[in-house]
């Protein structure tokens, strides 16, 4: 278990919160030690530090009424989605009112001639695709959990999707907000572009609720396809798909997804879906467009492939096929835990440049063999980002510190690589310590956005900034 200091709490007012909270929402508002405990949940290592309680707002009125409260007394606010982040984001090390959006959970608009839509922040984004299937539309942002796209927009999130969809900050064209002392604002309206003043919807997304909470976004859409192809092939080393990715970017073949597994992922997959999978190095593809387009786009990556030695190129149009592989893919975690049963699958990732992926998965793989740790890697190859997944013995301390300081190694040598601590899964508060080493100086700009907004400090304590 990784440790983080808790952060002072202020006793007088929490207690004088939760007494105004309790009238106010009767059976909403919970403070029993189960519901809170779920509430500091962490998907990760880090240690569990639950709020004095939770609330469930049905409105942004009510989301506003409840952080006006608690900004009168200085009691901190920590943002609830559906609680699959990795890094410490719900955590409460001051204490203080979780703000469960989960029944906030409407999709408020769809305009399909325009390709976009309003929805509360507790709409998964799941329930959002069955919402538009009807209308031919959907939403491609697939982290692979079901989150909330409140929380996806927190976090600002990606996926398997985003080397031809882009990210959460891509797909987001404006956003309503309760901010530190109780104010609504919208960041923009549904226009695909402005000029408008300074760009509000790209700082709430990422800001992982240490600005404000999030109670409606404004969502780009896409027709769904009329085809779809998936593709895989095998590699005699990851270096060799690495290639074969980079040169996939470079020819400006339009692929929907690249994804890279490695032999040890490939095995579990084999394991836990029961296929029979050559157990080398992966790459597995998607491709969106015409039937005929699918097609033309599976061979070119074909010939791409074959240039870098690949084996056992197989592409497929089956719908069956298709979700069978990519349902495989996203079982990719639990299919992992079962390589060493017993052990804590720990989760982080890093992204650099694409040109630098086979150099940091090489030393990723290297690095772990030397530390006698068992990490298996899967990769958004497209966009240059991958997650390893440490099988940890918890009991074993000597084992979690030489996890803690592979993850630690890891992070510095993607910055050095000029790539990030981070590709997807955020800041919280288990990447805090790298964050300056990435961006400098531009953290202290941050630190002044911060202060200016909450200046108070009861936005999401002890994430992000400290």
């Amino acid at each position: 278990m990784v440790h983080h200091a808790t952060l002072p709490r202020n006793e007088t007012g929490i207690e004088t919160v939760l007494g105004v909270l309790k009238q106010r929402f009767g059976e909403r508002f919970q403070t029993g030690q189960a519901i809170r405990e779920q509430h500091g949940h962490t998907t990760t290592w880090i240690e569990n530090q639950p709020p004095d309680a939770v609330v469930f707002p049905a409105s942004t009125q009510e989301v506003a009424d409840i952080v006006a409260v608690c900004a009168e007394h200085r009691v901190p606010v920590i943002p609830y989605g559906t609680g699959t982040s990795l890094e410490g984001h719900v955590n409460a090390p001051a204490g203080g009112i979780c703000v469960d959006v989960s029944q906030m959970d409407k999709v408020l608009e769809v305009n399909a001639g325009d390709l976009d839509c309003r929805v509360q922040p507790g709409v998964t984004r799941e329930a959002l695709n069955t919402h538009l299937r009807d209308m031919g539309l959907f939403f491609p942002i697939d982290p692979g959990a079901n989150a909330s796209l409140g929380g996806m927009a927190s976090t600002r999130a990606s996926g398997t999707n985003a080397v031809r969809y882009g990210t959460m900050k891509d797909n987001v064209l404006a956003l309503e907000a309760v901010m530190a002392d109780g104010t609504v604002i919208r960041t923009g309206k549904r226009a695909r572009k402005s000029s408008a003043g300074y760009d509000l919807t790209r700082l709430m997304v990422g800001s992982e609720g240490t600005l404000g909470v999030i109670t409606e976004i404004t969502l780009k859409l896409q027709g769904i396809p009329e085809a779809m192809s998936s593709a895989r092939c095998s590699f005699t080393s990851v270096d060799a798909a690495c290639r074969t990715v980079m040169a996939v970017i470079q020819y400006g073949l339009p692929v929907a997804r690249i994804e890279l597994l490695d032999a040890l992922v490939v095995k579990a997959l084999n394991g836990y879906s029961k296929l029979d999978l050559p157990e080398t190095p992966m790459l597995l593809l998607e491709f969106h467009g015409t039937e005929a387009s699918v097609v033309e786009q599976a061979e070119i990556f074909g010939a791409l492939a074959e240039e870098e030695g690949g084996e056992g190129y197989t592409a497929t149009t089956s719908t069956e096929e298709r979700n069978k592989l990519w349902k495989a893919r996203h079982d990719a975690y639990w299919a992992m835990l079962q390589l060493r049963p017993g052990a804590k699958a720990i989760a982080t990732d890093v992204c650099v440049p694409i040109s630098r992926l086979a150099d940091c998965v090489g030393a990723a793989q290297r690095k772990a063999e030397e530390l006698d740790l068992m990490a298996p890697i899967v990769g958004h190859a497209g966009d240059g980002n991958f997650h390893v997944s440490l099988l940890i013995d918890m009991e074993d301390a000597q084992e979690v510190a030489r996890a803690a300081g592979y993850v630690s190694w890891l992070n510095d040598v993607a910055i050095e690589m000029e790539g990030t601590c981070t590709g997807e899964h955020g800041i919280g508060q288990g990447k805090k310590p790298y964050l300056r080493k990435e961006l400098g100086a531009a953290v202290d700009v941050m630190v002044s956005i911060k202060r200016a907004l909450d200046p108070k400090g009861i936005m999401n304590p002890g994430k992000i900034l400290g």
